[in-house]
């Protein structure tokens, strides 16, 4: 196994475009990645398949890692690895999350509302994987695997999501307005300083809740909810 300090060079040499780097982290991974494949077994996709798509999911999180988020990379990576394989799913057809799997995600959410009530902010990862004893990959993991829809109009299950149905946050079909719109959306996202960008991009384009997000920036989860809102409050200005 890689030490943190060698996985950390490794990842810079990768995204310099270092091959063999990224060959060593990828089979440094290698169990990491059966451990998140094994979950989604049995729903029809082959198991080299999903090996190739949390493959693919790994090499993401290598590109998107930051030394200074002050997690371990594993850590950072199972929402990404996870999130390869359920965007191709989602495509494919429904995703069945198991009972056990569900019932211990919505025991962790209490836990971590009970905490966050308690001592006014949110558990880290390690301290949700202590208290239900398991590994801080495998805490993430099940926190995210919860969050899969199974239904068009299923709402979010977590307090920090909107209530809407995903049938009203599916995107319409492309036109040119649509168009226009996302250009001057990725231009207003540019502009953002580096860690509100993080915010946006791990919020909206990872799929991850805030209370994730704050353990991955290093902050509370209040304090994720208030710059998210300033953010899409400025872009609404912004983009009229």
């Amino acid at each position: 196994m890689l030490s943190d300090e060698e996985t950390f060079a490794y990842i810079r040499a990768a995204k310099q475009g270092d091959e063999r780097a990224k060959a060593i982290l990828l089979e440094n991974n290698t169990s990491l990645l059966k451990s998140i494949v094994k979950r989604y077994l049995g729903k029809g996709v082959e198991f080299d398949d999903l090996f190739q798509l949390a493959g693919m999911g790994l090499l993401k999180a290598i590109q998107g890692f930051d030394e200074r988020f002050g997690v371990k990379f594993s850590t950072y990576a199972v929402p990404m690895i996870a999130g390869e394989i359920k965007r191709f799913m989602r495509d494919d057809g429904s995703v069945k999350v198991s009972r056990a799997i569900k019932y211990t995600a919505k025991k962790m959410n209490v836990f971590i509302e009970e905490y966050s009530v308690k001592y006014g902010r949110p558990p880290t990862v390690a301290q949700i994987a202590e208290q239900f004893g398991v590994e801080e990959s495998e805490a993430v993991f099940i926190l995210g695997s919860s969050r899969m829809p199974v239904s068009i109009y299923e709402k979010g299950e977590y307090k920090d999501e909107d209530s809407r149905e995903l049938l009203d946050r599916l995107p319409a079909a492309d036109d040119q307005d649509d168009l226009i719109e996302k250009m001057q959306l990725k231009s207003a996202i540019a502009a953002l300083p580096e860690r509100e960008r993080k915010i946006i991009f791990l919020r909206y384009f990872r799929d991850m809740t805030q209370s994730e997000v704050a353990e991955v920036i290093g902050v509370s989860q209040v304090q994720i909810s208030r710059i998210e809102s300033r953010i899409v409050s400025e872009m609404k200005e912004k983009l009229g």
